[in-house]
């Protein structure tokens, strides 16, 4: 089958990948106050609303800074995509959300508990109206900044886009296919571009559209994207068309 390398592979939309990476990234805040340091939150959580808890000690100063009730502080939420396999540049993506920042009260805030416990229980959750507090972040602008494009971003869209199905799972599973079948990583060297091989071959990314190669040479880092013959939802789906992918994959250079 001829392959057109010319073709930009399909890949999740700027608003599917925010979302993604809003929920697996490690995320920090930054306050609109001058000197102000950065504030590493125990848990953060993306609500289908498209706002953003951030679970904090309630002894933290960020909270005697960000004032009660209806009172909102301007604040920035950076959320940072690392690559789950360690490379020379790890991280994928960065995403920054800035809006107004606000302490939740007690019921409001133990109410943000049970809806985020609904899609990931974590124990630490427990500790809200104990220990920790929730912050919420109303989402007034957005920008994304990864290997397929960088820009601001409609709230509305990031509001209303679906995560990818496997954001949650895909560092475990790329780990497994380095560490375990490193094999089937050179097979996929195959089909890189005549510059790019003899390069180092990494995995760097899983989604429903394809599958994402780091190739590490001298002249720098190369992203490379191979796609699946359809979108996938199921890991039935994804084993077959990554069986596929190995054989004849249809890809297009990054970068």
């Amino acid at each position: 089958m001829e392959t057109n390398v010319n073709r930009r592979p399909p890949s999740p939309t700027a608003a599917e990948r925010a979302r993604s990476m809003a929920m697996r990234g490690r995320a920090v805040i930054l306050p609109a106050i001058e000197s102000a340091a950065r504030v590493n939150p125990v848990l953060h959580h993306v609500h289908a609303n498209g706002s953003i808890s951030a679970l904090l000690s309630g002894r933290h100063p960020l909270v005697a800074l960000a004032l009660h009730g209806t009172d909102e502080m301007a604040a920035m939420i950076e959320v940072s995509d690392t690559a789950p396999v360690p490379l020379r540049e790890p991280v994928r993506g960065l995403l920054w959300i800035s809006g107004l920042l606000s302490v939740l009260p007690e019921p409001a805030a133990r109410a943000a508990a049970l809806d985020i416990a609904e899609s990931r229980p974590d124990p630490r959750l427990l500790d809200v109206g104990h220990d920790l507090v929730v912050l919420r972040l109303r989402a007034a602008s957005l920008v994304l900044a990864d290997a397929e494009s960088s820009g601001p971003l409609d709230p509305a869209e990031f509001a209303t886009a679906t995560p990818d199905p496997f954001c949650r799972f895909e560092a475990a599973w790329l780990r497994h296919l380095e560490g375990a079948h490193r094999n089937v990583v050179d097979m996929l060297g195959r089909h890189l571009p005549e510059e790019l091989r003899g390069g180092r071959i990494r995995p760097l990314g899983l989604d429903r559209l394809g599958l994402r190669l780091r190739v590490e040479d001298e002249s720098g880092d190369h992203d490379v994207r191979l796609a699946f013959g359809k979108a996938v939802n199921s890991v039935g789906e994804l084993s077959s068309e990554l069986r596929k992918l190995v054989g004849c994959p249809f890809l297009a250079r990054q970068s």
